[in-house]
């Protein structure tokens, strides 16, 4: 990473984070990271293919098809074309819908729902291998968690900004500016064009203006580097200048943290997927009530009361209190953990509906659950305590916060949750053909194969 001239004001940090990125070759990424990196990708096109059949997909679609263009890029599993912005989109927003993407704490947000749907719609438009478009990946992941880190916590936790919106537009900018080859100018105005669209609001959990952002993330990004290359001036500090965007969005600007060092080295080997379709701050409650459950075997009806201890955070994040929709549901930690307790599948998308929301037996389970929020613990942290009609109390742990250990068995289960996704989606045989497809990415001459297996 350049230096930057003032560690204090961060003068030249925007220019250094785009240096850094830029100067970013497939050959310096090791193997770990690639692999780490195709599994982001395998993720996000399984959710995005799945995502699909939610209606917000068919209304962006509609407006996006009414706008007209010049139709290059694909639609998750859709016939025809669309324009690249709008694909990137449109596909963004789809691969948000179901919130079952990945997640990395340094943003804190969705890191490839945001990046991913624009580079594959200009890599698309332009014959790009595979090998550029996860070199391209890499670099705009690594820079988007670099800009988390550096108005974090604030950004997020205290003024309410959804960094997957926010912080994504960069990324999504710094990674279509590489696949463009765009030089250290044009390459840090486009970051500056990014900046100045970011924008994204937690309150709107809960609605389809969530998955809008991670669209208008992918969206933002990609018209920032056309723009750029075009010659669209900006200004090449818009992270550290006065009223720009760190000085705007946080409170905790710290522009010595984009300078730290991820473990393993690599912000994407730190990638956290998700195998319950709902908040990632309800994932911890979950599995400490699934473990419950398995251990001592009760029923709902031998619940007498539920305490859940979580980061005070998350009441601004998942705690809807008395959700009516599938959509809502996946933002209420306490129907979310009795979910958990009943022995729900949380894995299944049929999970998060207007009838489970409404089944009685549910919602007395949910209304027993009562909520010790606590500053100063980590967001993914969660114990669970139960009083049982026999008298006894028992409890659970969980932290959902911590990367697998093990790429490959990780790989396998990811593998698992694709065709789990995409078989009712576009059937057996073009799943397993975009599971090989993609486990090969870096070797693809050109992306328009996978492109083509993604849409209907």
């Amino acid at each position: 990473m350049n230096a930057i001239s003032d560690i204090r004001t961060g003068e030249g940090l925007t220019r250094a984070l785009a240096e850094q990125a830029r100067a970013l070759r497939h050959q310096d990424i090791p193997d770990t990271a690639r692999l780490w990196a195709r599994q982001c990708i395998l993720d996000a096109i399984g959710c995005g293919i799945a995502g699909t059949s939610d209606e917000l997909v068919d209304l962006l679609l509609a407006e996006m098809r009414e706008q007209g263009g010049v139709e290059t890029a694909s639609v998750f599993a859709r016939p025809g074309k669309l324009p690249p912005l709008s694909a990137a989109l449109v596909n963004g927003a789809a691969a948000h819908a179901l919130d079952f993407d990945d997640v990395n704490l340094a943003m804190p947000g969705h890191p490839s729902v945001a990046i991913l749907p624009a580079l594959l719609a200009l890599a698309e438009e332009r014959g790009s291998s595979g090998a550029d478009v996860l070199t391209a990946f890499v670099a705009g992941y690594e820079l988007q968690c670099r800009v988390g880190k550096v108005i974090a916590p604030g950004h997020y936790d205290k003024l309410g900004f959804h960094a997957t919106a926010t912080v994504g537009s960069f990324g999504a900018a710094a990674a279509c500016a590489h696949l463009l080859g765009l030089d250290g100018e044009k390459f840090a105005r486009a970051l500056g064009i990014a900046g100045t669209q970011a924008a994204g609001l937690k309150s709107q959990f809960g609605t389809m203006c969530k998955p809008l952002h991670a669209g208008k993330a992918s969206y933002n990004g990609l018209l920032a580097a056309k723009l750029a290359a075009r010659g669209f001036t900006s200004r090449t500090d818009i992270i550290e200048c006065g009223q720009g965007f760190a000085r705007t969005h946080s409170p905790d600007f710290n522009p010595q943290r984009a300078f730290d060092t991820p473990p393993s080295g690599w912000y994407v080997c730190n990638n956290l997927f998700k195998y319950h379709a709902s908040c990632y701050m309800t994932h911890a409650a979950i599995d400490a009530s699934r473990s419950l459950r398995e251990e001592h075997g009760f029923a709902p009806e031998d619940i007498e009361s539920v305490g859940v201890r979580i980061e005070e955070a998350c009441d601004r994040i998942c705690n809807i209190p008395a959700p009516t929709t599938g959509l809502e549901a996946k933002f209420s930690l306490r129907l979310t953990t009795a979910m958990g307790l009943a022995g729900v599948d949380t894995s299944r998308l049929g999970s998060y509906s207007t009838e489970v929301a409404a089944d009685p037996v549910l919602v007395g389970l949910r209304d027993k659950v009562s909520l010790d929020l606590r500053p100063g613990i980590s967001n993914t942290f969660s114990e669970v305590s139960l009083k049982l009609r026999d008298g006894r109390s028992i409890s659970a742990q969980h932290d959902s916060g911590v990367p697998a250990a093990d790429a490959v068995k990780q790989g396998e289960r990811l593998e698992k949750k694709f065709i789990a996704l995409v078989d009712p989606v576009l059937g057996a045989e073009a799943a397993g053909t975009l599971v090989s497809a993609i486990r090969h990415f870096d070797e693809q001459p050109d992306i328009r194969g996978i492109m083509a297996e993604v849409s209907a």
